[in-house]
């Protein structure tokens, strides 16, 4: 078993940033590989980042890149999402997720989930 508690969403407006955090406990986390998804109201949940148990492999969608950048410390046994020049279609809740996998792009693959964290850009 994995438990991931997420944190530091918030309200900010258009151009701002967020650091969001997972902290994981139960499994080894540097077994892991990790995730961050977001569902916006009425949409489906989608993969915004994904990292490998070493850190060394990162994949973004393409909505994201250059802005988000995924990271981890597996002494601390977190995960961060740090999101800069945010949009009002950034606005959702966003999910930490864990794989039994080195790394996967694939929802499905994910075992354990977060129960979300509210992010919401103001235009």
């Amino acid at each position: 078993q994995v438990q991931l508690v997420e944190s530091g969403g918030a309200l900010v407006q258009t151009g701002g940033s967020l650091r969001l955090s997972c902290a994981a406990s139960g499994r080894t986390f540097s077994n892991s590989g990790m995730g961050w998804f977001r569902q916006a109201p009425g949409k489906e949940r989608d993969l915004v980042a994904a990292i490998n148990t070493s850190g060394r492999i990162t994949n973004y969608s393409d909505s994201v890149k250059g802005r988000f950048t995924i990271s981890r410390d597996n002494a601390k046994n977190t995960v961060y999402l740090q999101m800069n020049s945010l949009k009002p279609e950034d606005t959702a809740v966003y999910y930490c997720a864990a794989t039994r996998a080195v790394w996967s792009t694939d929802s499905g693959r994910y075992d354990y989930w977060g129960q979300g964290t509210q992010v919401t850009v103001s235009s």
